[in-house]
């Protein structure tokens, strides 16, 4: 088993996904936190006349979504998708969103700063999730006069991200490592190289199915690249350390029997809960990592961990449900993708474990 992790050439068996987020304002108007509704409308009707006014040929691909005119359901699946932050959602008034058509690009406005560009690319791609946010960026700057200081560089609400306003972060699937004890000796650890490791929609949420964010804290005296450079070596190290611990846990039979199970459990179950079907579905994610089962790809997971969601599930069928409904809705949708894909089990693994 060892030998499939050590031939394994790719990083997508640990890395989901990478994003890049700009924080800009507008040098006319008091940050977001001060402005009248008034304000927030002509920030907004600025912000939108830039970006599906502009010349660049993806400005036609940009939709508008006026934030107050949503569901609750559809709010907090925009959440549950990585396209806004929970704060963008908690008061929507004022608030308004730029989405790309294949949702890869999405513009917050009037969140915590006017303009939050955000550039969201499967697995590690992290220069050019930046290149993309940076000629996005330049559409913005052709066109609104920016809040920058020669000396502090981007202005921001919050005075972390002054400078560069820039964060970039990686969504990495940590399994062994949090099995193992380590995630808090290694948080405390990157705290000291500017770095930070958070739950699945950031600051302040839990690491549910194993998942965190990595990003860069230091905005200020530090080039993007340089931000982006460092974070990509610091990942690499966690890559390395994850793929130890798994080596490390794949001869124990108590592992391999608790992923065989999980994936029982989603194959057959007629109710899954939330949580349980996170933990359940980073289990065969695991599997799938340590070789276990032949067919099963990662992005139908990392889909699956999208999808499953509570409000996500409730936007897909157009109307609210109990939660038992929900439940049973969620299950159906895990069994039906892992049935589509068959997911044999490695037959050879299977012998060398008897």
């Amino acid at each position: 088993m060892s030998e499939i992790l050590n031939e394994r050439k790719d990083i997508s068996d640990v890395v989901i996904s990478t994003r890049i987020r700009f924080a800009r304002n507008l040098r006319d108007y008091p940050f977001p936190g001060r402005l009248s509704e008034d304000s927030k409308r002509r920030v907004a009707s600025a912000v939108r006349e830039a970006a599906l006014g502009g010349h660049s040929a993806i400005s036609g691909r940009f939709r508008y979504i006026q934030m107050s005119e949503l569901t609750q359901e559809e709010a907090v699946s925009l959440v549950e998708r990585h396209l806004v932050s929970p704060e963008f959602i908690s008061d929507r008034q004022g608030r308004g969103l730029l989405l790309l058509d294949d949702e890869s690009v999405s513009i917050m406005i009037n969140e915590e700063d006017h303009i939050r560009i955000q550039v969201i690319r499967p697995n590690m791609d992290l220069d050019g999730a930046y290149d993309l946010a940076d000629k996005i960026d330049t559409l913005f700057d052709e066109q609104l006069n920016f809040a920058f200081n020669d000396k502090l560089g981007y202005l921001t609400q919050c005075p972390t991200n002054i400078g560069t306003g820039m964060r970039a972060s990686l969504m990495l699937h940590l399994p062994a490592l949090k099995e193992s004890g380590a995630m808090g000796k290694i948080s405390a650890s990157l705290s000291k190289l500017g770095l930070v490791i958070r739950g699945m929609y950031g600051e302040g949420t839990d690491s549910n199915g194993s998942v965190y964010q990595l990003s860069n804290q230091v905005t200020l005296g530090i080039s993007e690249k340089e931000a982006i450079s460092n974070l990509r070596d610091i990942a690499m190290q966690l890559i390395s350390q994850e793929r130890e611990a798994r080596k490390a846990m794949s001869g124990n039979i108590a592992v391999l029997d608790t992923v065989y199970r999980a994936f029982g459990t989603l194959s057959y179950a007629k109710l899954l809960g939330n949580d349980e079907c996170m933990q359940l579905l980073s289990l065969l994610r695991f599997g799938v990592e340590l070789g276990v089962f032949e067919s099963i790809d990662f992005d139908t997971i990392n889909h699956l961990m999208i999808e499953v969601q509570p409000a996500t599930l409730m936007k897909n069928i157009g109307k609210k449900i109990t939660p038992q409904e929900r439940d049973c809705i969620r299950a159906e949708v895990v069994r039906t993708s892992l049935f589509r894909n068959k997911v044999p089990v490695n037959r050879r693994l299977e012998k060398g474990e008897r």
